[in-house]
């Protein structure tokens, strides 16, 4: 089957970050990885893209399906491998651009909460093993697909666009799981940020680190991409001086109540 490029946000952002560094050769056409110096930073580079050939049709779009999940945890771990015995591990840097998860019965079949776990858990393991993890939410970033490739990172950056959302589940899915429609649902989160698709919204739950503004996400200028490297950097050195927990998650003035839960528990636990 002839190879066809499909454009994405993820895969436009991913080429132009990793410009002049070293691709990794061996993935499934839907991960692409590389390595290269961020400023003076070594990092490793990783993206999920739509691949119409995809032997799996549930993933042709972008979604994180069996062959993602693995091929991820694979180059994630490779990191993890080959810099055990450096005092300065290498950043990993996922971008972000998933519309959900591979949804269908080979999918299923083959098991694919292990190759999504698979993936989540290098990118904690990286983590808490002292990599700086840090995922750039370019496009969407959707149920599963996000929790297996990002939400793992000690640092969350989006851009500041109307093409970024993040979110548990579609919108026709969320209207049919409330029995609500679609524009009953918009108007419920113009009051309830946790049901809100759009990134500002997001941002007051206490997930992102930063949101930044980007003049032309689909075909970044020059400008554009200094505005994203330097957040990069920017989070990677503020990993230095932090824990290697998700902790820091938890000081947004919306997640009190979640703050409150833990202390319950903790409480009795002890």
């Amino acid at each position: 089957m002839s190879e066809q490029i499909i454009s994405s946000r993820g895969r436009t952002w991913f080429e132009v970050l990793s410009a002049g560094g070293t691709k990794i050769a061996g993935l499934a056409g839907s991960v692409l990885a590389a390595d290269k110096l961020i400023g003076s930073m070594p990092a490793r580079l990783i993206a999920i893209v739509p691949d119409a050939a995809n032997r799996f049709p549930r993933a042709a779009r972008g979604e994180v399906g069996l062959l993602e999940g693995w091929n991820v945890a694979r180059v994630v771990r490779e990191v993890i491998a080959a810099d055990q015995d450096q005092t300065t591990k290498r950043a990993i840097i996922a971008i972000v651009d998933v519309p959900s998860q591979a949804y269908g019965r080979r999918e299923e079949a083959y098991g694919i909460h292990q190759a999504l776990a698979a993936a989540g858990g290098a990118y904690a393991s990286a983590r808490l093993a002292g990599h700086p993890v840090v995922a750039l939410i370019v496009g969407k970033a959707m149920s599963g697909g996000f929790l297996a490739h990002g939400y793992q990172a000690n640092r969350l950056i989006a851009f500041n666009d109307p093409g970024v959302v993040v979110h548990a589940m579609n919108k026709a899915a969320a209207a049919r799981i409330t029995l609500r429609s679609v524009e009953e649902l918009e108007a419920l989160a113009e009051k309830v940020p946790p049901m809100a698709y759009d990134i500002r919204n997001y941002a007051t739950l206490g997930l992102l680190w930063k949101l930044i503004d980007i003049s032309a996400p689909e075909c970044p200028s020059n400008a554009d991409l200094a505005t994203a490297q330097d957040a990069l950097l920017a989070a990677i050195a503020d990993i230095a001086q932090s824990p290697r927990d998700l902790s820091g998650r938890l000081h947004a003035k919306n997640r009190q109540a979640s703050r409150h839960v833990r202390e319950l528990l903790r409480a009795q636990w002890q």
